[in-house]
């Protein structure tokens, strides 16, 4: 076993770097084939044409060759036929003295009499004779010419007096070892057993087919090189207007509005440049009209916000010195007196929150960051949303850890988000018990706030941050908000280079989370609290055991269990400690 592990180890010592090697070139050149729409174009032509020629090769090569081997076989049998002629001719007029195997050695050389040195020449082609008589045993039979080259099979379909031929590779005395066609046939001598046998060899034939081949393969290889030529400027006429209209785009959203493709001539990518830089001029023309509409919005939203605040000033004293001397107006103008402060407490408000967006809009929001301790952030908003949650009895669970969590941040910012969510979760919550838990790691810190109220439906995370965007129009704000909480609140955990998210469901309440680095300027990659709670299952109103474990230090929590039959019998603050 020991010997087999060093065995592997060896191996993969030895072929490791190979591997590492020829997997970085697959990676390779997998990208360059996703990249590159050029390579795939060529790639793919000269695959269909590499297949085109292969198949038009094997047709023509098989086509060729049966037509020549038909007219060798033709030839042939019309040389038999005179071969057979003159061996009956030169053996009825032998001398019947002389022996069977002399009377074949001289048929034999009657037909081989025709040409002046090497075997008989005729229409098709030179042929050596082979004439055998079978002998009957015990007897041995008598044959002229290379015996052992005709088949055993073509034996038996000629002593059945028939006309056949094969193809067979055969060895001769010239050095000459391939193909050859071998026709054989029975003779009408007074030898009745004597089979006639002619060896075509097929090198001339074999000859012409190679010259064939290789000018077939050299002509497809021609060919394939012309292709791929064809294809690679096709290709790059077709490709180097798409790769320009690609940087151009890439430039176009990088805010170089007045990037264009070059038009060049009349033709299918003259007209997609023309098309292209029509799209690019009315999107640069939209573009411009909606930054100067956003900026004249933005500009009338903060001119009106501080046009208003002096009318909304004497109104307030006036409004305050009414309600001062309300004891001795009658009860319809006390109300209305009190109703007139209430308004104005939140039309101010109102314009307080105008004011801050539209500074964000403009960009000119400023960070007052300084070295905080984000447990007083958290009291501090505790402290400001408490009076909302004795109103709607509903329990305020606080969850902070024993060591400070010192970050670098505004306080004022961190306390208006934490101030809006808790707000927020009070007037979704329906009086159930609501959770704010603080948790940190080495890198940030993270705050959640957590309620048992009526959720939020698929796709509402989303818009929950958007200005004056309600899910249930018909309810009624507890907190007096103006519906730009949240917005602002986004706005204020972007300014920490952190984030602010949202999960809920239908009847589980909703869980909004607000990240942000104990650093200022470093990325956030991961937050030390989840975002989805854990599932918790009840049993009549209370958490069932092992639901809610205790906690030390920074460790992450194993589930939040909140009881909403305890919302009327505890404090509205209980401040939970690890």
């Amino acid at each position: 076993m020991i010997g087999r592990t060093r065995a592997r180890r060896r191996i993969g010592g030895t072929f490791g770097p190979v591997l590492r090697r020829f997997r970085g070139w697959s990676r390779s050149l997998a990208h360059l084939w996703r990249r590159s729409l050029q390579l795939r174009v060529v790639v793919s032509t000269l695959t269909l044409s590499l297949v085109v020629i292969t198949i038009l090769g094997v047709v023509l090569t098989s086509q060729i060759t049966d037509r020549l081997l038909e007219a060798k076989i033709s030839a042939a049998t019309e040389e038999m036929d005179r071969a057979r002629n003159t061996v009956q001719n030169q053996l009825a007029g032998s001398d019947d003295s002389s022996s069977l195997a002399a009377r074949l050695d001289a048929a034999a050389a009657a037909l081989t009499s025709r040409t002046d040195t090497g075997p008989a020449t005729g229409a098709a082609g030179t042929f050596n004779p082979v004439l055998i008589v079978p002998g009957i045993p015990p007897l041995e039979g008598v044959s002229s010419g290379p015996e052992d080259q005709i088949p055993a099979n073509l034996r038996e379909f000629v002593k059945k007096g028939q006309v056949s031929y094969q193809f067979a590779t055969v060895s001769d005395s010239d050095g000459y070892r391939g193909p050859a066609l071998i026709i054989g046939s029975p003779t009408a001598s007074d030898v009745s057993t004597l089979e006639l046998y002619l060896v075509f060899p097929l090198a001339s034939e074999d000859k012409s087919l190679s010259l064939m081949r290789s000018t077939l393969l050299v002509g497809g290889v021609v060919l394939l090189v012309l292709l791929a030529a064809i294809s690679m400027i096709v290709a790059r006429q077709v490709v180097l207007p798409i790769r320009s209209a690609s940087r151009i785009a890439e430039r176009f959203a990088d805010g170089k509005l007045r990037e264009r493709m070059p038009v060049r001539g009349e033709d299918d990518m003259a007209r997609l440049a023309m098309s292209f830089n029509d799209m690019a001029e009315s999107l640069s023309k939209q573009i411009a009209q909606l930054e100067e509409f956003g900026n004249l919005q933005k500009r009338f939203t903060s001119d009106v916000s501080h046009e208003l605040r002096t009318p909304l000033t004497t109104v307030r004293m006036a409004a305050e010195l009414i309600h001062d001397g309300s004891a001795d107006l009658d009860p319809a103008m006390r109300r209305s007196s009190e109703l007139l402060v209430a308004e104005l407490d939140r039309f101010e408000s109102l314009l307080n929150d105008l004011l801050e967006i539209s500074r964000h809009d403009a960009g000119v929001a400023e960070l007052a960051a300084e070295k905080l301790d984000l447990r007083m952030s958290a009291r501090a908003a505790v402290a400001t949303i408490r009076h909302l949650a004795r109103e709607s009895g509903t329990e305020l669970i606080l969850d902070l850890p024993d060591e400070p969590v010192l970050a670098s941040a505004d306080p004022r910012r961190v306390e208006r988000i934490l101030r809006n969510l808790l707000a927020n979760a009070i007037d979704h919550g329906e009086g159930k018990p609501v959770l704010l838990r603080l948790r940190a790691d080495e890198d940030a810190a993270a705050f959640i706030v957590r309620d048992k109220g009526i959720g939020l439906r698929p796709g509402e995370e989303k818009l929950v941050f958007n200005r004056f965007w309600r899910s249930d129009p018909s309810r009624v704000r507890r907190s007096g908000g103006t519906g730009l909480g949240l917005a602002i609140s986004v706005e204020d955990a972007r300014l920490h280079d952190g984030r602010l998210e949202a999960w809920g469901e239908p009847g589980e309440g909703a869980c909004f989370r607000f990240t942000l680095p104990l650093v200022r300027g470093h990325k956030i990659t991961s937050s030390p609290l989840p975002l989805r709670p854990p599932s918790v299952k009840h049993v009549q109103g209370r958490p069932l055991p092992g639901a809610e474990r205790p906690h030390s230090g920074h460790a992450e929590p194993s589930g939040e269990a909140l009881d909403p039959d305890q919302a009327s019998s505890v404090p509205v603050l209980r401040e939970r400690r690890p």
